[in-house]
């Protein structure tokens, strides 16, 4: 490192130390400022040492825990076998483990102030389909495996996260939980998220959740979407005999080309996608139903209710124009409808939050920076009812999520696995020494 580097990166740290003090001592990373004069005092503290320094060495129990889980298949609704294991995971880092009638694994360390509770979460399912080949191979630093990435990497790091914190006897002022949850994927709708926060939302102070790979960013501001399903019916027929019968497979196409054409602005960032179609029985066969499943996403609610009401008018075009060039009307007419298969609330946490002002403390003792971002993860159900939430990736890095191709590279994940000790031993804090 040249002169002029090192001068460089001493003014960054100063500046940072400058932010830190001028945020509120409201977070117990704040307090323990308070108290040393050094926002690196948490990571001073023998037992938070300890806990830091057992990662490097169990890095290869790590990366095989992860492998070991993606192999589970985990598709939206089915993550009980995963769960299991998990289960015995958490269970055998100490904790006090259920599973709740939602399905969520759910792993409780007791604190000394049990009115009070953060949770870290990473989410069991994947976006696969039962089937999906999830056998994991190697490639030089990289695993690949549908799921690997996402959230393969979160639950390997809550695993890990849990035994440090077993093995080096680490007792919280506030109790922690640690949580597998279902359904945050696809047409899950966060409902494993949306039970525990309606189990736990009196004592709730903070959500940390943990998703696929990376700690250049911690996600603040929830991504508003919706998920919607259109479905036209017919009488059906033969393709011969019944050919210029309303066909349900026209009328979907015909209105998702005026949908696709639908303009979106750049800003208020808003897409659409439709991802999946189904239909028909045969290929000599006109079919009685078809389905299209669309995702619609915004930085705007006004622009989320405006796509929805461009696929309805768009749809409703669709099976007009179907049947207006149908031979035969009189064998029975196009029925259709756009039902909402799930609904993403969107929200913002605080600049002072305290749980962001730990999340920048950690990175300061890491030397790490993250950008804020925007997305769509569990946080957003406790950051849509003012819970304090964050979404981190859980270290090293990874691509091609949802994907057949998706891969994760173990390199330098012990920065994120400590990124995200810290930020949770920032915001549950410490139990205080008892004096001899």
């Amino acid at each position: 490192m040249n002169g002029a580097t090192a001068r460089s990166r001493a003014v960054k740290q100063v500046l940072v130390w400058v932010i830190l003090f001028a945020m509120p001592v409201r977070t117990s990373l704040a307090r323990h400022t308070t108290r040393s004069g050094s926002p690196g005092q948490l990571g001073e503290n023998a037992q938070v040492r300890a806990a830091l320094e057992w990662f490097a060495p169990n890095l290869n129990w790590i990366n095989g825990q992860q492998a070991r889980l993606t192999e589970i298949p985990a598709p939206p609704f089915q993550e009980g076998q995963r769960a299991v294991e998990v289960k015995a995971l958490l269970a055998s880092a100490g904790l006090s483990v259920q599973v709740d009638s939602t399905g969520n694994v759910i792993g409780e360390l007791r604190g000394v102030n049990e009115k009070e509770i953060v949770v870290l979460s990473a989410h069991l399912d994947t976006v696969f389909p039962a089937g999906t080949d999830v056998k994991v191979r190697h490639q030089a630093s990289r695993m690949f495996a549908p799921g690997i990435s996402d959230n393969g990497t979160g639950l390997a790091a809550l695993a890990a996260i849990a035994r440090a914190i077993h093995e080096a006897q680490i007792k919280p002022q506030r109790t922690m939980l640690f949580v597998a949850d279902v359904g945050e994927e696809g047409e899950g709708n966060l409902r494993g998220m949306r039970a525990l926060v309606d189990t736990y939302r009196g004592r709730l102070k903070a959500v940390i959740v943990l998703d696929g790979a990376g700690t250049d960013h911690v996600t603040t501001i929830a991504l508003a979407s919706r998920r919607l399903e259109v479905v036209i019916n017919g009488p059906g027929g033969h393709s011969w005999s019944d050919f210029g019968m309303p066909n349900p497979i026209n009328a979907l196409v015909r209105g998702s080309v005026r949908f696709i054409n639908t303009k979106v602005p750049a800003s208020p960032r808003t897409t659409f996608n439709l991802g999946q179609i189904e239909g028909g029985t045969s290929i000599n066969s006109i079919p009685y139903e078809a389905r299209l499943k669309v995702d619609v996403r915004s930085e705007s609610e006004s622009e989320l209710l405006r796509l929805e009401s461009a696929l309805r008018e768009c749809m409703a075009a669709g099976v007009r124009d179907e049947m207006e060039s149908s031979r035969d009307r009189s064998r029975g007419k196009l029925e259709w409808k756009v039902e909402l298969l799930g609904s993403r609330p969107g929200g913002e946490l605080a600049a002072q939050s305290p749980l962001l002002a730990a999340l920048r403390a950690a990175d300061a003792i890491l030397e790490n920076e993250s950008r804020i971002e925007r997305s769509s993860t569990d946080a957003n159900i406790p950051l849509s009812l003012g819970i304090d939430a964050i979404s981190i990736g859980a270290g090293g890095s990874g691509g091609g999520a949802h994907s057949l191709q998706e891969w994760y590279d173990p390199t330098g994940r012990e920065m994120g696995l400590k990124r995200a000790l810290l930020t949770l031993l920032g915001i549950a804090d410490l139990a205080p020494e008892k004096t001899k």
